[in-house]
């Protein structure tokens, strides 16, 4: 019986895929040109299985194929000649006069490329035509395996005007790019610079143009911009990110408000005078002190009254409802009242303001009180004290001085004593001790642009002074009898409740464990927080024999509760972040190479006084507390970095050049 391969059949997987050899005769290989994942490969067969065929790569890589993915067998050339060729034929076939050449009904590329040619066309000249089909997807819809359609008329002219659209749109994009490279910002951008810095949107030419020209000089966003003299200042960048974030519509308040008459009220028969830092312009609380008899003294705590002059759900309720609490940083506010509201309603000097008063009969002998009652009238404010006034008392009351040169400072030590009796009887402190505050100024010109002009002063204070707990105890005091007082008569309130260390806002009243009082809603600070705010009228309703504006579970209450947190502590970052920076401006200001600091763990340092807390990663195992040495390597305004390295243990502080 004579061999296969003598009956003239093809021996599969033996030899190379050059030939294939029998006995006097040679074989040519054959090619394919197949579909794999929407692209064209090309092959030599190495064994076909009727179904499926083995091919081998022009650059060696054995595959298997299904025998349906193949849309064209040949010869000659090689598969990667013959895709040179067919890629060169493409190049010179005219687009639109193959799309006329078409016709309406499907087609094959091979009878296309028949009809192009005008004869049976080659391998290389079927393959051409496939090739610029599928290059054309605009001009021709694929209809199946090697199979096509060509676009009706319409949809074609609106096709090729959409993408001459994006080549004229990335040709702008390519020319913004290019402006943004060479340090010129294009003026077409300008509009959309907050856009841009905090919130870009890739799909937009004007982001693509400002990350291909980060991406070609190396830069960030902002350094970007500040280059080309889109961003005056590395401050103005981090303050319109929280204004784009907090407030798009800008930070200015409508015309037109109208504020309300307070109406007649009875003249409160006292000498009130307030203490704040030298800033404060909504002074919400005051203080008076009134001798009754030779142990017994009437203390005023008395609070300003803006929901005396509009009511709930009125225009200016909309715009506190919204901004939610007066926003602070360093050298500037974003108040939450209109400057008229505050002007109005603020307890300054000099006027009869209305308020709502708190007043305690203390016997001066156990400083016990007698008698609390709440009376709505206006107070004779005689002086705004100021912490600069004030200071030299928390020296003095502590070593039993009452400095006569301090306007008040009698009623201020009487206050400090009584305050210290109401923290023992809570068993609770009022102020923390063991941290101080920091009080920033930011001194400019207000007509000099120039950012490295303004300079930072920053100054340290001490928390838990007399004027501090006296302050503090007085506010805790009123918040926590009026938030009884609301509970007590089953008048809606927001209450702050403290268990199991977790603070909370809620409209259900409960024990604030940290402070030790059984009742605890924020009254305080009307003209500051809107918490405060809403419980005035619900208090002010109470006070009058009037129904609540709010009942129980009230939209607009559990709308506060719900907003109110996530807003505050949007702000306190805010204010924190901002303090971070004047921190940096300063050491860049101060010129400070060598910087004092003192270990809290690991690699974490606060910088001694300045309320910055930096890592120091070269930093070794250091107890807390132990003092340190840093050598201030780099500070970054734009991104608000610092770097810092360990030098030695050392006492000193910051040390500027």
């Amino acid at each position: 019986m004579q061999p296969h391969s003598a009956r003239g059949e093809i021996p599969r997987n033996r030899g190379p895929a050059s030939s294939f050899r029998i006995p006097n005769l040679v074989f040519p290989p054959m090619h394919v040109i197949y579909e794999e994942s929407g692209a064209f490969k090309v092959g030599t067969i190495l064994a076909d299985n009727d179904t499926s065929l083995q091919i081998e790569a022009p650059h060696g890589k054995r595959s298997k194929i299904k025998a349906n993915a193949v849309l064209l067998r040949f010869g000659e050339p090689g598969p990667a000649e013959l895709m040179r060729e067919a890629e060169a034929i493409a190049a010179g076939v005219d687009t639109d006069f193959l799309w006329e050449c078409c016709g309406e009904p499907e087609f094959g590329f091979e009878a296309l490329a028949r009809e192009y040619c005008g004869h049976t066309p080659s391998a290389v000249e079927a393959a051409g035509i496939l090739v610029k089909l599928q290059a054309a997807p605009v001009y021709f819809y694929r209809k199946g395996k090697g199979r096509f359609k060509a676009a009706p008329q319409d949809t074609l002219r609106a096709a090729l005007a959409g993408l001459e659209k994006k080549r004229l749109l990335q040709q702008t994009v390519d020319t913004w790019a290019g402006e943004l490279f060479a340090g010129r910002f294009p003026e077409a951008l300008r509009p959309m610079i907050p856009e841009l810095l905090y919130k870009p949107d890739r799909n937009k030419p004007e982001t693509k143009a400002i990350e291909k020209a980060c991406e070609t000089s190396g830069l960030s966003v902002p350094k970007l911009l500040e280059r080309a003299g889109a961003l005056p200042s590395s401050h103005d960048y981090h303050l319109n990110r929280f204004l784009f974030e907090c407030f798009p519509r800008g930070t200015g308040f409508p015309t037109g408000l109208m504020l309300g008459d307070p109406g007649e009220l009875p003249l409160a028969q006292v000498a009130a005078f307030s203490v704040d830092d030298e800033t404060t312009t909504e002074i919400d609380d005051a203080f008076s002190v009134t001798r009754i008899d030779a142990d017994s003294v009437r203390v005023g705590i008395h609070i300003a009254a803006p929901g005396l002059f509009f009511s709930p759900d009125s225009p200016l309720d909309r715009i506190a409802r919204e901004r939610l609490s007066t926003v602070y940083m360093p050298g500037s506010k974003i108040t939450m009242l209109p400057p008229d509201a505050v002007v109005r309603a603020t307890l300054a000097q000099g006027r009869d303001c209305p308020a709502v008063s708190l007043y305690l009969e203390v016997n001066e002998s156990d400083m016990s009180i007698s008698r609390e009652h709440t009376v709505v009238e206006r107070v004779p404010v005689q002086a705004n004290l100021r912490h600069s006034q004030t200071q030299v008392l928390d020296t003095a009351f502590p070593s039993g001085e009452v400095p006569v040169d301090v306007p008040f400072s009698t009623e201020l030590h009487f206050l400090w004593r009584f305050a210290k009796a109401r923290e023992a009887a809570r068993g609770k402190s009022s102020a923390a001790g063991d941290r101080a505050d920091y009080n920033f100024e930011v001194l400019r010109d207000p007509e000099d642009a120039i950012e490295s002009n303004e300079r930072i002063v920053i100054s340290e204070r001490p928390r838990g002074t007399p004027v501090d707990k006296l302050v503090a105890e007085m506010m805790i005091h009123a918040n926590a009898s009026w938030g009884r007082l609301l509970a007590d008569n089953q008048v809606a309130g927001i209450y702050r409740v403290q268990s199991g260390g977790k603070v909370r806002m809620t409209t259900a009243p409960g024990e604030h464990q940290g402070l030790g009082v059984s009742h605890y809603a924020w009254m305080t600070s009307p003209l500051r927080r809107y918490v405060d705010l809403v419980n005035q009228w619900q208090l002010l309703a109470l006070l009058r024999g009037e129904p609540a504006p709010y009942e129980p579970n009230a939209a607009t209450l559990l709308g506060a509760v719900h907003d109110f947190d996530a807003t505050y502590s949007q702000y306190a970052d805010f204010q924190w972040r901002m303090e971070r920076y004047w921190c940096l401006r300063w050491l860049v200001q101060e010129k400070v190479h060598v910087a004092g600091g003192e270990v809290l763990r690991d690699n974490l340092v606060r910088l001694k006084g300045l309320p910055l807390v930096i890592r120091v990663p070269s930093m070794p195992e250091l107890p807390a507390g132990t003092a340190v040495e840093l050598d201030v390597a780099g500070i970054e305004l734009m991104e608000s970095e610092i770097q810092c390295r360990y030098r030695q243990p050392a006492d000193n502080a910051v040390q500027p050049e």
